[in-house]
């Protein structure tokens, strides 16, 4: 009778034993699944892209019109600041999709020509504006002075509305383009380069050949046909005339 006994004794608690054993392995199991999903998630949040989506009614303009040429150059340091422009994260060119498409017909339009667009600029958000608004208070920058306003005063280049300090360029339906033949990607002769703040750029100047006026016609005759106004100022800029956000300014960046 006691052996029977400690037999059962032992029995038990080699059972008490086995169950510990069990439980103990659960417990790390546990823990260590919990590590690793920890350890994932973060993993996770680490590698997650930036949201790059655009607000409603906005596009990307090379996705609608991929064979123009892009020269976006507020991104880089060739424009009449010297440096990248504040909002201006990639060099893409984004406007609002009833412009885009107007731009679509003006690149078709062209093509039959054997022509094609260029585009310098298009969407700008209001963080660059004042960008600008900061360097021009900066008598002592003027660094870009020969190339892109060798003519006129940096104090006078807002009141002779070469800037402005609210754009449209800001509402989304302005473009600042010139045209390129087709085979050779070369300017068409303007007469006077983008972004140079001078009156030569003017649609009704005098200073340039009869070629070149006849170059800012043909621009200014396919841009009208589709439904873009010119700013008398600069040949290259135009805006959409039925514009979708006419009193809106967005500053969302271009990335």
């Amino acid at each position: 009778m006691k052996s029977i006994n400690k037999f059962y004794a032992v029995s038990i608690a080699l059972l008490i034993l086995l169950f510990a054993v069990i439980g103990c392995n659960n417990t790390i199991n546990t823990k260590s699944a919990g590590s690793n999903i920890a350890v994932s998630t973060h993993s996770a949040e680490n590698t997650s892209e930036p949201d790059r989506s655009l607000p409603q009614g906005f596009v990307y303009l090379d996705e609608v019109i991929p064979d123009a040429v892009y020269d976006i150059r507020y991104y880089g340091e060739h424009n009449f600041v010297g440096r990248q422009i504040d909002g201006f994260l990639a060099p893409r060119a984004i406007i609002t999709a009833p412009a885009a498409e107007a731009l679509k017909k003006v690149q078709e339009d062209l093509k039959e020509q054997g022509l094609g667009l260029k585009i310098y600029d298009a969407y700008r958000p209001t963080q660059a504006v004042d960008h600008f608004v900061r360097w021009a208070q900066n008598a002592d920058d003027t660094e870009m002075k020969e190339e892109f306003y060798p003519n006129i005063e940096k104090s006078n280049l807002f009141a002779q509305g070469y800037i402005a300090k609210r754009s449209g360029h800001s509402r989304g339906s302005t473009v600042d383009l010139t045209i390129i033949m087709l085979d050779t990607k070369k300017e068409l002769d303007m007469g006077s380069a983008f972004d140079l703040l001078d009156p030569i750029s003017h649609h009704d100047t005098t200073l340039i050949t009869d070629e070149q006026r006849e170059n800012r016609r043909l621009l200014r005759h396919v841009m009208e046909e589709n439904g873009f106004r010119a700013y008398y100022k600069e040949w290259w800029h135009y805006t959409l005339i039925n514009e979708p956000y006419p009193e809106k300014y967005f500053n969302f960046p271009v990335q």
